[in-house]
């Protein structure tokens, strides 16, 4: 057991990052090269072969792909470095999320050939949200059709970034050989299997004219941020490597541009460059702004990365365990010995930290305390949320928690017995704590029980794990879609509550507006009455009626979205008003104004990114536009390939695997993630409402 407790001076030489990219781009065999090369592990495992550090739950290696965001760590150049290998698929964005929101920075790996892909700029995106500096690494430049330069401009044409290149590729293709280090001005080769000894070698006389023309691009840069580098640049003066690195830093924590690298990560080319640009450029938590929250009272606070400051922590991920379940947090400020307790700020109950760890994937090394600014998992916390905020209890801090989507896609589960339908309710339960975007319901005619993601990859991993690492007896049904509803016009409703319980008379009484807001995700909530109308100690319970309401539309029953709903109107009774009266009253009157307004249908629609081989592209762009698809755009990648991009409703998508590789011969493949919901056309409207009442509808 490691007893001792970080001081605050070691924060300077920890860095906290994320590696993120387009599902196999090659981030989890970066992560694995990184671990090779700083000595954490001897061997060198590959995705293919499923004997990767990072991808060890049996899904992750039987699929070849990242599904769970693991932690692990390395040492590299003095520097400790907590690395999270996301996954790349967009069914599994949730996981990217939650990294994001407790990482300091960001190797974003794209492909050399695909460049800039769909997920690419969905985590770009999640990134720009959380405003964490990042570096860019093009990976596979031995790939034939392989551009580095080209990579570049695109993700400063598609992601709105400037870049700044770092390195320029020795060769490209089978002859990529190494990289120009522009900073130092050497050639950097690597000659050994392994990529052990790289060599620095004076730049080849045919690359020195194109290395001093980005050179002179990236001195511009860094002189952004450094008087002494205008200085010297103008005067003709030679700059130091350590003033430059210097200056580039500011500029990538000040996320005003982006250094971008090159290697071939699987050809062990570039990893001990990018782990220096990790070390040099990306931020510690010393780095990045004291972290922010509101006390229960409503006073903005912040908490410096400082073990002499009060504990603060967040908890972004709970994993279930056979021994107990798994939190991992990220703690802000303060530390916390084993064994002590903290504060749930959101239940208001003290949690104990029975034992602390820090995690290597899925091995654990037990530690005395956890310190400001480092990343753990703990073992003894029970009644704990993904975004809790845990605190000491004479300073609560309540932080800002993590936003997840809403599940798109819903499939059936029935378990075989009665005994098995127990079962099967305590792993759902688990696995809802584990992933915040999978949801349970059930419907109450029926008592069918439903599952719900983010895709058909996202389900198929839940149930697989449900049937098989639970050993759950229970039959799965055919995927469906979470179609959601909303409201065409205003309409006023009124509840009145008023009954007698208990020998107390209870009284609530609201009338309630809703109209359409088509830019809310969900539903949004207004109090029109002047102060004092209704005591604001009821507003909250309203506003909680109005949510519960809304949450099963008219029509088939399905929640509301894109919904304003304001109240406008009510009374109260002294001694006879309650928060339950006043909750009730608001549902009524809710379900009053929805049977006085017109509903509608809306459905899921994804955005699409499909590459193909050109000869396909006819036939790819017809099959899309007969499943409801719209084309957005095109575009021309290496090696005769074309991309395009198109909405497409979810229900339409069902099979498209299979049918694509039919149309193309196994040639093309295709990107999903969730866009938008849209309005169903009436057609297909009265197609749902037919499925669910017959032609009666």
């Amino acid at each position: 057991m490691n007893n001792s407790v970080a001081g605050d001076a070691d924060l300077a030489n920890l860095r906290n990052i994320g590696i993120a990219a387009h599902i196999d781009a090659g981030k989890t065999t970066t992560t694995e090269h990184m671990l090779f090369y700083t000595g954490r592990v001897h061997k060198i495992g590959e995705v293919d072969d499923g004997s990767t550090t990072t991808d060890w739950m049996i899904q992750e290696r039987e699929r070849g792909i990242t599904i769970v965001s693991a932690v692990t760590y390395c040492s590299w150049r003095d520097c400790r470095i907590n690395i999270i290998d996301t996954p790349g698929h967009v069914d599994f964005t949730a996981e990217v999320e939650r990294s994001l929101r407790v990482l300091d920075g960001l190797v974003v790996v794209f492909d050399a050939v695909g460049g800039v892909q769909p997920q690419s700029e969905t985590v770009w995106r999640q990134a720009d949200k959380y405003r964490v500096p990042r570096i860019a690494y093009v990976n596979k430049m031995d790939r034939i059709g392989a551009g580095f330069l080209a990579v570049s401009e695109k993700i400063e044409e598609k992601l709105g970034v400037k870049t700044v290149v770092m390195q320029l590729p020795i060769g490209e293709e089978s002859s990529f050989t190494g990289m120009v280090d522009l900073v130092k001005m050497k050639a950097i080769v690597y000659s050994d299997e392994l990529g052990l000894h790289p060599a620095e070698s004076e730049i080849p006389a045919g690359m020195l004219e194109q290395a001093e023309k980005y050179r002179e691009l990236l001195i511009d840069a860094a002189a952004q941020f450094s008087d002494e580098i205008m200085e010297k640049y103008f005067a003709g003066e030679e700059i130091g490597e350590e003033e430059l690195r210097a200056a580039l830093r500011k500029g990538v924590l000040s996320l005003s541009f982006v250094p971008v690298f090159c290697g071939s990560s699987l050809r062990n080319k570039g990893v001990q460059p990018l782990l220096d640009a990790v070390v040099d450029y990306l931020p510690s938590p010393l780095d990045v702004p004291p972290v922010k929250g509101v006390t229960p009272k409503g006073k903005e606070e912040e908490r410096l990365p400082s073990s002499e400051e009060p504990f603060s922590a967040l908890v972004y991920k709970i994993q279930s365990d056979p021994f107990g379940k798994l939190t991992y947090i990220r703690v802000y400020s303060g530390h916390v010995r084993s064994g002590a307790a903290v504060l749930n700020v959101r239940t208001g109950r003290k949690e104990r930290f029975n034992r602390i760890m820090r995690l290597h994937a899925d091995h654990r090394e037990e530690v005395d305390s956890a310190s400001a600014g480092d990343l753990y998992a703990v073992v003894g916390l029970k009644n704990v949320k993904t975004g809790d905020s845990l605190s000491d209890d004479k300073r609560p801090l309540i932080l800002e928690s993590i936003v997840f989507p809403e599940p798109v896609i819903s499939v059936s589960i029935e378990s075989a017995t009665r005994a098995e339908q127990e079962k099967l309710a305590d792993v759902l339960e688990k696995l809802q704590e584990e992933d915040p975007t999978f949801k349970v319901s059930s419907n109450e005619e029926t008592g069918q029980i439903l599952l719900s993601g983010m895709g058909e990859l996202h389900l198929d991993i839940i149930t697989d794990r449900i049937l098989h690492d639970f050993g759950v007896d229970a039959t799965i049904g055919k995927p469906q879609v979470a179609y959601k509803e909303s409201v065409r016009r205003v309409s006023e409703g009124d509840g009145l509550f008023e009954k007698q319980m208990g020998g107390k008379n209870l009284f609530g009484h609201v009338r309630i507006s809703l109209e359409p807001c088509p830019d809310s995700s969900s539903f949004e909530f207004e109090n029109r009455l002047p102060e004092g109308a209704i005591p604001s100690a009821f507003i909250p319970s309203i506003r909680q009626g109005v949510h519960d309401s809304l949450e099963t539309g008219v029509m088939i029953g399905y929640p509301l979205i894109g919904v304003k709903a304001s109240l406008t109107g009510g009374e109260y009774r002294d001694m006879e008003s309650s928060e339950v009266a006043f909750k009730i009253a608001a549902s009524m009157a809710v379900r009053d104004a929805l049977q006085k307004n017109e509903s509608f249908i809306m459905e899921p629609v994804m955005k699409v990114c499909v590459e193909t081989p050109e000869q396909y592209l006819g036939e790819v762009i017809a099959d899309l536009n007969s499943r409801r698809g719209r084309i957005e755009g095109m575009d021309s990648l290496p090696g005769g390939i074309q991309s395009a991009e198109a909405l497409v409703p979810l229900s339409c998508l069902f099979g498209y695997a299979t049918d694509l590789r039919s149309l193309t011969q196994g040639r093309a493949v295709f990107t999903s993630e969730f866009f938008r919901y849209s309005e169903v056309p009436p057609a297909v409207q009265k197609e749902i409402l037919d499925r669910v009442y017959g032609n009666v509808y």
